[in-house]
């Protein structure tokens, strides 16, 4: 059996809770998990927001941990490599999607770290806020020396939520980015944007951002509530990345965009709201994309330029007695810009 956290009900706090790990296939490592990153979505997922949660459920998906064991047919990885898992644990590894390293858009589904269904024994994932997970090696990525483990950890969400559409989309040299929204998704947003070259505009609703903002390195500040300041950046974007969660009006940040420009949103599961002029979009060929995260390949490439570039989430520790303070304080944004759990603090509970 193995220490976690859980909720047991949409109107339970997370509490202390006892799970058991599988034992190991051939292809699977099991990892002792150092640090686990706290997402808004294990909010959602706690409290049912979805609907659909499976109780008890334990959250958690930015996992950092060390090798503990490795089934028989796992070459990769060895006992004591310094290891994360992200989003998913498991796809069906045969259809268009997974065959190009894309588990993410797997068409018969991916399988979530938690809350989902394992593919073989059909037990329930459990997440990250946990001792330990076992994990097919095929969903876990290398963890290079040259990151801090605990800072790596909510790359394994936040970071290749952000950097697999700035990567896909093709972003440069020369290009102009906006990044709509300044906090988890955001922040790092503008870090890999400038990696990769870009003059960096960070929209931003609030005045108080605008020295954080420059300090995370954007190039410029645009107050979005500010007509003037709005259309004085009318046409002149390459993309814009929106990281913002809940419904807003898209038509302002649209007109930003150049002839050709691309709007992703990586923030919003709900419907556009208000509706969207179309206008917009047909005259000047501009796009409206999504993103999801990112496939296992794409997510070892976003770890690996992240060593290469020294780039990190900035992150507030968190023993995991405190969680449910953690996710109270996510709700009102009070949070610069993720907590991540020291998992001592549940070994030692």
């Amino acid at each position: 059996m193995t220490k976690a956290y859980a909720a047991q009900s949409e109107n339970s706090k997370l509490a202390p809770h006892a799970i058991e790990r599988r034992e190991l296939r051939s292809d699977d490592v099991a990892i002792d998990i150092t640090y686990c990153g706290v997402c808004h979505t294990d909010i959602h997922y706690a409290e049912n927001d979805w609907g659909g949660t499976i109780y008890p459920v334990v959250p958690g998906h930015e996992i950092i941990g060390k090798v503990t064991a490795v089934g028989d047919n796992v070459k990769g990885f060895s006992v004591g490599d310094t290891v994360g898992v992200g989003c998913m644990v498991d796809s069906c590894r045969e259809c268009s999607s997974c065959e190009k390293g894309l588990e993410q858009y797997c068409l018969n589904g991916m399988v979530p770290t938690y809350n989902g269904e394992d593919l073989h024994d059909k037990s329930i994932t459990y997440g990250g806020y946990s001792e330990k997970i076992v994990v097919s090696d095929r969903f876990v990525v290398r963890v290079s020396d040259k990151l801090d483990p605990a800072k790596a950890a909510p790359l394994l969400c936040a970071g290749i939520t952000t950097y697999s559409p700035l990567r896909h989309f093709g972003v440069k040299k020369g290009h102009k980015v906006g990044v709509i929204g300044m906090g988890g998704l955001g922040h790092m947003g503008v870090k890999f944007a400038k990696a990769m070259g870009a003059e960096v505009t960070i929209f931003t609703r609030s005045e108080g951002k605008v020295s954080e903002a420059k300090k995370q390195g954007a190039d410029h500040v645009v107050i979005s509530t500010d007509e003037k300041q709005m259309e004085a950046v009318a046409e002149t974007f390459d993309f814009l990345l929106d990281t913002v969660p809940v419904q807003h009006d898209l038509n302002p940040y649209i007109n930003c965009l150049k002839v050709d420009g691309t709007h992703i949103l990586v923030g919003l599961l709900e419907p556009v709201d208000p509706a969207l002029q179309a206008g917009a979009l047909v005259m000047k060929r501009r796009v409206l994309a999504g993103s999801l995260i990112g496939g296992l390949p794409e997510t070892q490439e976003m770890l690996d330029f992240c060593a290469e570039h020294d780039i990190h989430c900035d992150v507030e520790m968190l023993d995991i007695q405190n969680i449910n303070d953690a996710f109270v304080r996510m709700k009102k944004g009070d949070v610069k810009y993720r907590f991540v759990i020291d998992m001592d603090s549940l070994k030692q509970s």
